[in-house]
């Protein structure tokens, strides 16, 4: 991946571990050379880490998960950028 912009939209796929093989090197590789990208990478691993240990036994509260949804798609234009 040679463009930040698609690999910082990337980020949350490469986490999850859901990118293709090719996918996953490619980050990982525009990682290695991207000092910008490899800060926004660590920020999003280090927000899940924390979330994740501090809501590690907390159910999620009835209706949150769409109101989130809600939320993104009133805050986003069609070029998704916060508008």
């Amino acid at each position: 991946m040679d463009n930040c912009d698609d690999t910082i939209r990337e980020l949350e796929a490469f986490l999850d571990g859901a990118l293709s093989e090719d996918g996953h090197h490619s980050i990982h590789a525009h990682l290695e050379g991207c000092s910008e990208c490899l800060q926004a990478f660590d920020f999003q691993a280090e927000l899940r880490s924390v979330i994740a240990a501090k809501c590690h036994n907390d159910e999620m509260p009835p209706g949150l998960l769409s109101r989130i949804e809600k939320c993104f798609n009133e805050d986003f234009d069609g070029d998704g950028r916060i508008g």
